[in-house]
């Protein structure tokens, strides 16, 4: 869910549920706040999308409820995070998820390839590539994001999306966005001395933006380029996600 104001507390493991659970959306919200001690999952100062404007945000569904974000990165891929790895549904091209747009293109899940060194405590190499069971039809609503050539700086204004509560915890089932800011690495550090390898931290410039942190699973775009994949906070900004350019070489033998 899209995450800009949570209180102090526990470490939250986002997409964490119980073996064989069916959830529904708000009990997936209940079920991190019952995990984390952290308020309910908000976006505070973001702004509804343009619709169709990220033609590459995917909707994963596990159980027929909302699960994890994730994003295009070619007709027949989907990226998103390893934690959130499931039965999932796929959708694409979609604005108002609770409405059957006609824009919208769903899709099982033909294989999983969760990157080989993952592991969830800590989360560490938290990137998954799901093989369609089929291709998607490339059109102004369903489109490929595109892939980093190097690392990204510091200082650079990116962005994050995606479907969830927004202020006061209220719903939405349309795509909400907001921006962040990349994080100098010994930044990041500091606020968790165990950081690995192949990790961005980021978070909103305005003390209400604080943990802008989008889907898990969801892209950090800058430059209309897909960065970093939503992995986890500590329910205070800034929130770490896996970085797309340090598993590049991992990710074009998957896709071969």
């Amino acid at each position: 869910m899209l995450v800009s104001r949570e209180s102090q507390g526990a470490g939250r493991r986002p997409g964490v549920h119980a073996p064989g659970e069916e959830r529904t959306d708000q009990s997936h919200h209940q079920e991190r706040l019952s995990l984390s001690g952290a308020s309910r999952s908000e976006i505070v100062g973001g702004h509804e999308a343009k619709p169709h404007s990220r033609p590459y945000m995917a909707y994963l569904k596990r159980n027929n409820s909302y699960f994890c974000g994730g994003f295009l990165v070619d007709p027949g891929w989907v990226m998103t995070a390893a934690h959130c790895k499931g039965n999932l549904t796929v959708i694409l091209g979609a604005h108002n998820i609770h409405k059957q747009e006609a824009s919208q293109q769903r899709f099982a899940v033909q294989s999983y390839h969760p990157h080989p060194a993952y592991q969830d405590r800590p989360l560490v190499n938290d990137i998954l590539l799901l093989k369609l069971k089929g291709k998607a039809k490339v059109n102004k609503y369903v489109r490929a994001i595109g892939l980093p050539k190097g690392n990204v700086a510091p200082g650079i204004q990116c962005s994050i999306a995606g479907w969830g509560h927004i202020d006061q915890g209220k719903a939405t089932n349309k795509l909400f966005e907001t921006n962040v800011i990349i994080w100098p690495s010994k930044d990041c550090h500091s606020f968790n001395p165990g950081i690995t390898n192949g990790i961005i931290c980021a978070a909103g410039n305005h003390q209400d933006k604080d943990c802008s942190q989008g889907d898990d699973g969801g892209p950090l775009v800058c430059n209309r380029t897909a960065e970093g994949i939503f992995s986890y906070d500590f329910n205070r900004r800034p929130g770490f996600y896996t970085s797309i350019a340090y598993h590049l070489r991992w990710i074009k033998k998957t896709m071969k």
